[in-house]
């Protein structure tokens, strides 16, 4: 249902077919690129619906005077004219002044609509699931300025409606962005104090005030901890109704760094407690997780528990900062795992007891940290999907102050 004076329309209306594909091939080759110069924007750079820079191919400005009727103007709509044809890049002041390049497509909306809200508009899944549809093309997706002229939308009951509606969305954005950098700052932080903690590097205060000293021990994992490598259950004894125990077989068992079993199994063989640390042996090798439930464990998970002095949370820090280095220890030409014996014989640096407990506080707050910034946005993007829903569709509609309207 159309809400009052909104109508369906489509975007070769909306921009009066002002809708031009990038120059071709011929016009524009490789070694025509340079170094530093004015940008052309392929589909790899429209991210996040912005057009990215940083490594787009770039022209001198003679070679751009030849292509000028392919410079992008702010409010323009860049589309992906192959593989995600999904995709698409609002043009703002950054990337104002850029060309569109060979395997993109241009749409310049009118004075009459506002291309924030079309901007929007075209994130929905709906228009998502549109442009893939009616792409051409068997080998790769293909799209084209008549078919993008089809593409169906909605316009508000003016511009300012429009604007108005594009502008409460961006506000979700700003404080998603905003949260976005704050979680890679505490993520790069956390990496930053795992290098110079894990390695003794930097230490941290004992009980007294002063820093830890003494040497940290070396030894092989197999000293510090009890490893238990998983075996397959027998076929016939999956289930999914809940008889036996749940099973984790391998990384398709694991979510968020905790267990996440789909089956159960009757044919108990070796098994995993709460707590217990949960390492992938097959590809990709080395994800760690902590197991939430009493469990069988299939043959692409070894679960691993502290012996005695060895704190199991600082266990699974080491194994945190050692998981990108597995890749060196892994075998298999076709297919990655890891055996008992790279397990058993691992080595790694441990402090005494006390410290291992300090380092482990320090890097577990920064987890939770973390995890609150991952949950806040999480929750902001829900938000906005809600409210595109409710504000692009008309069910909701937005105040406009009447002399601006006038």
């Amino acid at each position: 249902m159309v809400p009052k004076g909104w109508k369906l329309t489509s975007l070769g209306e909306i921009c009066n077919g002002n809708l031009q594909t990038g120059p071709f091939g011929s016009q524009l080759h490789a070694h025509e690129y340079v170094p530093v110069g004015i940008p052309v924007l392929m589909p790899k750079d429209l991210i996040g619906c912005r057009a990215k820079l940083a490594d787009a191919a770039k022209i001198n400005q003679k070679k751009a005077q030849e292509l000028k009727k392919h410079f992008l103007k702010k409010g323009d709509l860049l589309f992906s004219r192959r593989g995600d044809v999904a995709r698409f890049a609002l043009i703002d002041e950054e990337s104002e002044g850029s060309i569109c390049g060979t395997g993109c497509l241009k749409a310049r909306p009118s004075d009459k609509h506002s291309s924030a809200f079309l901007a929007y508009f075209l994130q929905k899944d709906s228009i998502r699931k549109w442009l893939e549809q009616n792409a051409v093309g068997q080998t790769m997706p293909n799209m084209n300025t008549e078919i993008l002229n089809e593409l169906p939308l909605m316009a508000a009951s003016s511009k300012q409606e429009e604007d108005r509606i594009a502008q409460i969305l961006s506000t979700w954005d700003n404080a998603i962005s905003v949260t976005e950098k704050l979680l890679t700052n505490s993520q790069l932080q956390k990496k930053a104090l795992m290098q110079q903690l894990l390695t003794g590097k930097k230490r941290l205060l004992n009980e007294n005030g002063g820093r830890f000293i003494g040497e940290w021990c070396t030894c092989t994992l197999s000293e510090v901890a009890h490893i238990i490598m998983g075996s397959s259950p027998k076929s016939e004894a999956y289930n999914d109704n809940g008889l036996g125990l749940p099973l984790i077989q391998g990384n398709a068992d694991i979510k968020c760094r905790v267990s996440c079993p789909r089956v159960y199994t009757s044919d108990i063989t070796k098994e995993c407690s709460p707590g217990d640390i949960l390492l992938s042996v097959r590809a990709p090798v080395g994800t760690v997780a902590l197991s939430q439930h009493k469990a069988c464990i299939g043959r692409g998970i070894s679960a691993i528990k502290s012996k005695r002095k060895m704190s199991q949370s600082f266990l699974y820090q080491w194994f945190l900062w050692f998981e990108p280095k597995w890749c060196y220890l892994s075998q298999g030409s076709t297919f990655e795992s890891i055996n008992s014996d790279d397990i058993k014989t691992l080595k790694l640096s441990v402090p005494n007891f006390e410290e291992q407990q300090k380092i482990a506080t320090v890097l577990s707050a920064a987890d939770d940290e973390i995890a609150t910034l991952e949950k806040k946005l999480a929750c902001l993007k829900d938000e906005k999907k809600a409210l595109m829903q409710q504000l692009l569709t008309g069910k909701r509609r937005v105040k406009i102050d009447e002399a601006v309207a006038a």
